[in-house]
């Protein structure tokens, strides 16, 4: 079984998303140790990207600081490696196609097992051109996380079917952020993905409030939330992690 099939074993899974390095690695740490605590079933890690095409401000600004502090890859790894000695929840990687072609895509796969990253997602690739990164996924036993957008339509069942770890739902048109309401009908793509597959689907974009987090986890299996995170941690800096458990804490409770 997938490692990543855990996070959604106790009900609803709530799914944090912090960027690498914004505004250092040590925050960083703590604020997944923070989000663990309070019942995060899954971490995403953005590993930051000079051109984030998925993200909206708030998270391109985080990208944005995190390079110009001189994130790298290498860095973010050894990151990961030293967070897997004490935090067993499911992790996954969320970047852009050039940052794993620019390292080398076996390589970046490989070193993803090693360190115990046990997903991939990459938004900028077309399904139909996943299989640049799948067999390295396969041989390293990685799942490569697809995505379904509102404009899928009849993708939906194909990308369902070939769907490996979970599934991840965008709940609006455009790029991550928050948003005071979610108008996409969810609740058919939904109906789709579950005709085609047993893989856990959860909705992200735009997911800020708790009643938000309750209404997605209603007709899916779980939430992710990114820029109101991310908003957190630029408000609050180094003093972040406690708000953000909080706010996990919060999230978590409302999907329960």
């Amino acid at each position: 079984m997938s490692n990543i099939a855990k996070a959604f074993e106790n009900g609803k899974a709530f799914i944090p998303f912090v960027t690498c390095g914004y505004p250092d690695l040590e925050t960083t740490a703590e604020v997944v140790r923070a989000a663990v605590q309070n019942g995060a079933d899954l971490i995403e890690l953005g590993i930051p990207f000079s051109d984030p095409t998925a993200e909206g401000p708030v998270i391109q600004n985080a990208n944005l600081q995190a390079l110009q502090g001189g994130i790298t890859t290498d860095q973010i790894f050894d990151f990961v490696r030293n967070l897997r000695k004490e935090i067993k929840t499911p992790m996954v990687f969320m970047t852009y196609a050039n940052v794993v072609f620019s390292y080398g895509a076996e390589k970046f796969i490989s070193t993803c097992s090693r360190i115990g990253i046990d997903g991939l997602i990459l938004p900028d690739i077309p399904f139909e051109e996943k299989d640049e990164f799948l067999p390295f996924c396969h041989q390293y036993d990685v799942d490569l996380i697809s995505m379904i957008a509102p404009t899928s339509d009849k993708r939906i069942a194909m990308i369902a079917k070939e769907a490996e770890g979970f599934l991840y739902i965008v709940s609006s048109l455009g790029v991550t952020g928050t948003r005071s309401e979610i108008k996409t009908d969810l609740s058919a793509i939904i109906k789709a993905v579950r005709e085609n597959t047993d893989i856990p689907c959860a909705i992200g974009f735009g997911i800020s409030t708790p009643e938000q987090a309750q209404k997605m986890a209603s007709i899916s299996d779980g939430a992710i939330v990114g820029s109101a995170i991310i908003k957190l941690i630029g408000k609050y800096g180094k003093e972040a992690p406690e708000y953000v458990g909080a706010y996990v804490k919060s999230m978590k409770d409302a999907i329960s």
